[in-house]
């Protein structure tokens, strides 16, 4: 299988952490949230990655200078998490083998978890597998939608589900595997009809399913992966984890 490449999304505002840092280079117990994502995906044996840089682009990009195999893609404006990952695409060319997409503001993502992930997909070789979990309460989440074979049908965010849909446990966070030309099909097909007009990353999966394609979600994420970053009030509960899990 030929070598996987990481896009990491980072190119948000802090402005709900009251900050004007950009997001992922707020501090977690005292290093940028993206240097554990950073430090996750080349523990997993990730060794090229690819930054989506946007808001104080130039500060992200010296934050991540000492690394080697990073490069940057620049996020001009930002349409949604699809076009971030087109942002990506030139790079992206002629590239066969896997795609990983996470997001540069989830620190407690796990090496564990994405080598389970490239493990399935290297047996497997779906067009795109899911990171999943189950979660207590999902309220606000996107909900992983299952046919009656138990096989993935779509995602659906919290507004657009039904009472049933909005009892599902499993969840989407945001953690992908694509391979490198079924990424490149569903960017060139994503649509910004929505209320936003964003492209959303969430709808790559299905577009490759309404193509026939593989597509399979496999919720082995762990609990701590579903704590994200988004005020202030969730810093201090992803810090008390962290050191709890033996984070320094």
């Amino acid at each position: 299988m030929s070598e996987t490449i990481a896009v990491v999304l980072a190119a948000g505002l802090g402005t709900r952490m009251k900050s004007d840092l950009p997001k992922v280079l707020v501090q977690v117990l005292g290093r940028p949230m993206i240097e554990y994502v950073l430090d996750a995906l080349e523990s997993a044996g990730i060794a090229k990655t690819i930054v989506v840089v946007g808001y104080r682009a130039d500060d992200v990009k010296k934050t991540l200078a000492v690394r080697q195999d990073i490069k940057s893609a620049l996020q001009a404006e930002r349409l949604g998490t699809g076009h971030a990952v087109k942002m990506a695409q030139p790079l992206l060319v002629g590239h066969t083998g896997p795609v990983v997409v996470v997001a540069g503001d989830s620190p407690m993502i796990q090496a564990s978890s994405l080598r389970t992930l490239l493990t399935h997909f290297e047996r497997a070789r779906p067009a795109c597998l899911l990171g999943t979990l189950h979660k207590v309460n999902p309220f606000g989440l996107g909900r992983i939608v299952r046919d009656e074979k138990g096989e993935f049908s779509g995602i659906v965010e919290e507004k657009d589900a039904t009472d049933e849909q909005r009892r599902i446990t499993e969840v989407n966070m945001s953690t992908y595997m694509f391979s490198g030309p079924d990424l490149l099909y569903a960017l060139d097909h994503l649509k910004n009809e929505n209320r936003q007009r964003e492209y959303y990353l969430t709808d790559c999966p299905g577009i490759l399913k309404a193509e026939g394609k593989l597509v399979q979600a496999l919720p082995v994420l762990q609990p701590c992966e579903a704590l994200s970053i988004n005020t202030v009030d969730e810093l201090a509960e992803v810090e008390a984890e962290m050191r709890k899990l033996g984070y320094h």
